[in-house]
């Protein structure tokens, strides 16, 4: 395998995927590991990732062990950044700040084969090596980074980032450090993947049995599946109507999950709302949802006999934004959950896919032959409208919205590109507008759309929506729906905002 080191960077498990992408087997190792576990492992390489903090400021003489190893090791900013100081470079902060693209050149290094001589780079750094370690040679320059890549023995640093895609051939040099100086071997795939997972939760239940918390998306309905082939009718699938889905959406899940398992759908609308009323917060927002979920599920538990285990299907992108990953990586906002789950729980959480992006998930989805209508829905958010709903959830406001996204999702299955399209959905925003309607005044609420592109929902680009798209979607709108008398579009990448707005 290639073990990668988390430092706690945004990036880590992007790096681990793009190993997997090789079909090479990957899994991520917390730097505050002593190490010792990848000593008996098949360890053909290592990367570091990046992070947060700055090396000046650690004791990295504990880091030794990971080169000990002997095995090649890659280091992606942070992780470039430490060898050098380990190996007697040094590392200083830099004058300013280099966030996003920046141009690349490289010498010839096994690191840059069949890569073009000069590439566009994605830069996220405050700190730059800037002197080399003994026997160091610079692999690649910026025009202000002159030691952008090194390579001392069998490390090889970079300054930047190959493994998010605005890298150009970011994968091709992930690919050579895998193949041509770890000599990778092709093990990993989803169908070993989902093997192993269900005979994992099988050994983990036992004679037990499970629930599992299901929403309707890919994402619950491919853990459920999973944990049904394990487990059988010992699975009992819970599906929560919290009061803040979408249009119709209760009923599409229970028609269409109900053949799949054996699913109880709960009716909490108006507990849901009467803990949400008058709630500002996002994170308070997310807590309270994530809390209550697991009241009821624990209720559900007690209900049916020996159910110890609760299935979910939280993804890494989850994780990370809620700084509960493996390594130390800032919370960028609490997910429902993960970091909305209460500190003690009576029921032992099974997360398959803990450690897979989306299209992952997809790609084990047609695996496991699902519809293609669950294949193809656009991720939404656990805490559902309530989180695209800025400020108080009430049930004017969710009526508002669930007829501002109708119109919008409406119109937007005739788009050309509707299937590339990562997400695109409607905020209503906590704004009074001025308009005239009819020659009189109205004051009404702001509605934005935001449809963004994207591999795997760590970074994001907005989507260029047609002109005309936008003119019907917005008269509509106005037109249709009471409350609303203005349309505003939400050009703003990831990052450095996020996909949804709260």
């Amino acid at each position: 395998m290639i073990a990668v080191i988390d430092f706690g960077s945004q990036y880590t498990q992007l790096i681990a995927r793009r190993v997997r992408e090789c079909k090479v087997y990957s899994e991520i190792v917390s730097c505050l590991d002593d190490f010792s576990s990848l000593v008996d492992r098949n360890v053909e390489g290592i990367i570091l990732s990046g992070g947060p903090g700055s090396v000046y400021n650690v004791n990295i003489k504990a880091y030794r062990r990971i080169f000990a190893l002997g095995v090649p090791v890659l280091g992606i900013c942070y992780g470039m950044q430490l060898a050098a100081q380990l190996f007697g470079g040094k590392v200083k902060k830099s004058r300013t700040r280099e966030y996003g693209l920046a141009f690349l050149t490289h010498y010839s290094n096994p690191l840059f084969k069949r890569i073009p001589r000069r590439i566009r780079v994605w830069m996220s750094h405050g700190d730059v090596v800037t002197e080399m370690p003994p026997n160091g040679k610079v692999i690649a320059r910026t025009e202000t980074t002159p030691i952008a890549a090194f390579q001392s023995g069998n490390f090889y640093g970079l300054q930047f980032h190959p493994e998010v895609r605005h890298t150009q051939h970011g994968k091709g040099i992930i690919r050579n450090f895998v193949f041509d100086i770890c000599h990778g071997r092709r093990t990993w795939s989803v169908h070993r993947f989902v093997d192993e997972e269900i005979a994992r939760i099988k050994k983990m239940v036992g004679r037990d049995r499970a629930i599992c918390g299901i929403s309707g998306g890919i994402d619950s309905t491919v853990a459920g599946t999973i944990a049904a082939r394990a487990l059988g009718r010992n699975l009992i699938g819970v599906f929560v109507d919290n009061g803040v889905l979408r249009m119709d959406e209760r009923e599409e899940v229970d028609a269409n999950l109900s053949s799949i398992m054996n699913l109880r759908v709960i009716d909490a609308r108006q507990r849901f709302l009467k803990r949400l009323a008058r709630v500002k917060d996002a994170e308070k927002k997310r807590k309270i949802i994530g809390h209550e979920f697991i009241k009821i599920f624990e209720a559900e538990a007690k209900r049916v006999r020996n159910v110890k285990f609760l299935v979910q299907g939280t993804l890494y992108p989850d994780v990370v934004e809620s700084g509960s990953g493996i390594g130390p990586a800032d919370v960028i906002k609490s997910h429902h959950n993960v970091g909305g789950l209460p500190k003690r729980m009576k029921l032992k959480i099974i997360e398959p896919l803990r450690m897979l992006f989306k299209d992952e998930v997809r790609d084990i989805a047609r695996h496991l032959k699902l519809p293609s209508s669950f294949i193809e829905r656009k991720p939404f958010p656990g805490p559902g409208l309530a989180v695209r709903i800025v400020g108080v959830v009430n049930p004017s406001r969710l009526r508002t919205l669930r007829q501002a996204d109708r119109i919008l999702q409406e119109e937007a299955q005739g788009l050309r590109n509707y299937r590339e399209i990562w997400q695109i959905f409607a905020v209503l925003l906590p704004l009074g507008s001025v308009g005239v309607m009819g020659d009189k005044r109205t004051y009404d609420s702001v509605c934005a759309v935001r449809a963004v592109c994207s591999d795997d929902g760590m970074t994001a680009d907005w989507v260029r929506l047609p002109h005309g798209f936008l003119d019907r979607v917005s008269r509509r709108i106005v037109n249709e729906v009471k409350g609303i008398n203005r349309v505003v579009f939400d050009i703003t990448s990831k990052p450095p905002a996020t996909i949804e707005w709260e």
